[in-house]
């Protein structure tokens, strides 16, 4: 555990908890079905996809094994480059390095399997979001994404 949390990989049981994550954080959106992409990820290199959990200090919460997710991210390699996508911490508990130590911890994993480099998408205007990965030696590209959707969520 690291200054109240501990990151692990996720478990089918977290879903609810990441999900609203997701959801305080302004991660999701109208077509995108999240539980989707929590199925998509556990189908396709799920020991990326990572929680930080909090556990209460008190020992009768510890012994109940009453945890909360406070922070998720899922990352990716497909040979070439890693990607890191739904980085979230709770409201409550941002400026407390668990989005740092979920960077981190993915980019450890991402190393391991030989992976040279690690890139991600903020949405435009997002500054404080860029700030925190510009913190993190994170370099800004200018670029254009396109995309096409192939399976429909909604």
């Amino acid at each position: 555990m690291t200054d109240g949390f501990a990151i692990r990989v996720f478990a089918r049981g977290d879903a609810d908890a990441v999900v609203a994550l997701w959801e305080d954080a302004g991660l999701t959106r109208p077509w995108n079905d999240p539980r989707a992409d929590i199925e998509r990820k556990l189908a396709v290199q799920p020991e990326l996809f990572l929680v930080a959990e909090e556990r209460p200090d008190d020992d009768l919460s510890r012994a109940s094994g009453t945890v909360r997710i406070v922070g998720s991210v899922m990352a990716g390699y497909d040979g070439h480059r890693g990607w890191l996508y739904y980085l979230a911490s709770a409201s409550d508990r941002r400026g407390a390095g668990i989005g740092r130590a979920l960077v981190t911890e993915a980019e450890r994993l991402l190393l391991a399997m030989g992976c040279p480099k690690v890139q991600l998408m903020v949405r435009p205007g997002n500054e404080q979001v860029l700030g925190f990965y510009d913190a993190l030696g994170y370099e800004r590209f200018e670029v254009g994404n396109t995309g096409k959707r192939l399976i429909p969520d909604v």
